[in-house]
């Protein structure tokens, strides 16, 4: 993965009126989540994981109304958001496919894997598809080496890849929805 430089200086949040954070997230990050941490940035990536959870991505608005709640700054939170690959700051497809991009994994093939989704589905790796349907990643070590290439599709591990059954687990997707 290489890193590509925002223009955060000219970033501006898109607000929304209602609050991400709904009483019942806010009850729940400060009755039970924050009593088991000893500071507000030690709650903040579970609080994370349950507005993920809620919304399936963290929207900005969020990390802002998070940073609020577990008293740290706004960056604080997007940097924790930004660094690990398990939390989405953008709103993300319906199937996720995680491509393993470990060593072993990568002298398997999953480059043919990769290249062939991005191809089939007309997305780049860390983007959706149009039809909020698909998002593609790729993924550090998933631990199944002797089963490369592999990936993960909603959570679900699927060794041994070839282009056939990348074919077939996008046809299942499809034909579930």
């Amino acid at each position: 993965m290489s890193w590509k430089p925002k223009q955060s200086a000219k970033l501006t949040i898109e607000q929304r009126p209602e609050p991400y954070l709904t009483e019942a997230l806010k009850n729940k990050i400060t009755n039970e989540i924050m009593p088991r941490y000893a500071t507000g940035q030690g709650a903040l990536m579970t609080a994370l994981h349950e507005v993920q959870h809620e919304y399936g991505y963290i929207p900005w608005q969020a990390m802002v109304e998070i940073a609020h709640i577990l008293s740290i700054t706004p960056a604080q939170v997007a940097d924790v958001v930004s660094f690990y690959e398990d939390y989405h700051s953008e709103p993300m497809g319906k199937y996720i496919f995680g491509i393993c991009q470990s060593i072993a994994c990568e002298v398997c093939g999953h480059k043919a894997v990769v290249d062939h989704i991005k191809q089939t589905l007309k997305v780049d790796v860390h983007g959706t598809t149009e039809d909020g349907m698909f998002s593609l990643l790729t993924m550090e070590c998933l631990g199944s080496c002797d089963n490369a290439p592999c990936a993960l599709v909603n959570g679900i591990q699927h060794d041994k890849l070839t282009i056939a059954k990348v074919d077939q687990l996008i046809t299942e997707c499809k034909n579930k929805s």
